[in-house]
């Protein structure tokens, strides 16, 4: 490790989602270490829950929370994102830059050798987070983003992957990575590695995120219909999103007006509390955060075989259902309301593989020795050229 403190820039574009999440843990912890860390992020995200994360996560920045208008798509508007980016890592004195996401990935490392140009000792990482890997390579887009990737390659010294899924999702759709890479899993933090206290008669179910096609809510509403059949249930959807009218319209549509309840967008913890089990019945996913939480809290949790969630439940006897199949997912609730001593004993062998190989330190620590690696590789390549 260094006995030197780092200069750390993390460059995002939308500062929300389980990507805000693990820079804002990833950046706390860094500056906890003794390393001076900034963020730079896209600043035409302006609503109010946002900002107040933005504002307390600033207060943990030594280098500061720097914002620039960064544009979803790719476009001329992305030249003078890239501009300020290599600015502020000059001004800074940037040793490390870290991308996160598509966008952010893509201004940190083309700032970075544009300082590297002009003389300035600095490195560039780079997360996907998904990102340009959720689209289809055969599309316009996906061929857009995939060759960009490619071009990007070689200016990466060091790539990290939340799970493997994501690592073996980048060797399909992108290539082999051409440099140094890491598999290195999100984590959470102490305070979470607690249970949550039900409250007064729970709801069967919960559901935690953004109400879209892509979370399959719409598998969950089928499920909850046919459990109803057999006898009483309840399930509450907690989010908000763009799909929300229509998955408001389809729990009418199925006559559970009774049995389903939507009381918006409110934090994880506090929606736990709602219900006994959490069901996760995405179409796709990285590494869910949700997962995470709800394991760490000791939440019995039903989830569909996505992304690196196979990763989270490994050993933890958690079965997994596939996507889209709401008579399985139907089977995998009903279970537990037959069993929920079983489904209990589950959710603590999960509860401690959160804790051993999940945890925010443990995260931090893989990424700074994997910049330490990488920082080293470089000297020594530099010293006998």
């Amino acid at each position: 490790m260094h006995s030197q403190p780092l200069r750390i820039l993390h460059c995002l574009r939308a500062p929300v989602g389980g990507l805000f999440r693990h820079v804002r843990d990833l950046a706390r912890e860094q500056g906890s270490r003794g390393h001076d860390v900034g963020v730079l992020c896209d600043s035409s995200t302006s609503d109010t829950l946002t900002e107040r994360r933005l504002a307390e996560m600033a207060e943990t920045l030594s280098l500061g929370l720097h914002k620039v208008a960064m544009s979803r798509e790719i476009g001329l508007a992305d030249i003078s994102a890239t501009t300020a980016t290599r600015r502020l890592s000059a001004d800074l004195k940037i040793g490390v830059l870290h991308g996160h996401g598509a966008k952010g990935g893509a201004f940190a490392r083309l700032a970075t050798t544009a300082v590297k140009r002009a003389g300035q000792a600095a490195v560039c990482f780079y997360t996907p987070h998904g990102g340009s890997l959720h689209y289809d390579p055969a599309s316009l887009k996906g061929r857009a983003f995939m060759a960009a990737e490619r071009h990007l390659m070689g200016q990466t010294d060091g790539l990290i992957f939340e799970s493997r899924y994501a690592a073996d999702t980048f060797a399909l759709k992108v290539g082999q990575p051409s440099c140094p890479f890491r598999v290195i899993y999100n984590g959470i933090l102490r305070d979470e590695l607690r249970p949550v206290q039900l409250m007064d008669d729970p709801a069967d179910f919960v559901f935690v995120g953004e109400l879209r096609h892509l979370k399959g809510v719409d598998v969950l509403l089928e499920a909850v219909a046919s459990l109803a059949k057999s006898g009483p249930i309840r399930a509450v959807i907690v989010g908000a999103g763009p799909d929300a009218a229509l998955f408001h319209a389809q729990s009418a549509s199925l006559g559970l007006d009774g049995a389903v309840s939507f009381p918006g967008a409110m934090p994880a913890r506090e929606a736990f509390k709602l219900g006994r089990v959490l069901v996760m019945p995405s179409r796709a996913e990285s590494l869910p955060y949700v997962a995470l939480e709800a394991a760490g809290a000791g939440i019995p949790l039903i989830a569909t075989r996505v992304g690196g969630v196979p990763e989270i439940v490994l050993g933890s006897g958690t079965g997994l259902v596939e996507p889209g199949d709401a008579i399985g997912l139907a089977a995998a609730m009903g279970e537990t309301m037959d069993r929920p001593l079983l489904a209990v004993d589950r959710a603590g062998r999960l509860q401690r593989r959160i804790a051993a190989e999940f945890s925010v330190e443990t995260m931090t620590e893989g990424v700074l020795e994997f910049y330490a690696h990488a920082i080293a590789g470089l000297a020594k390549a530099g010293a006998s050229a």
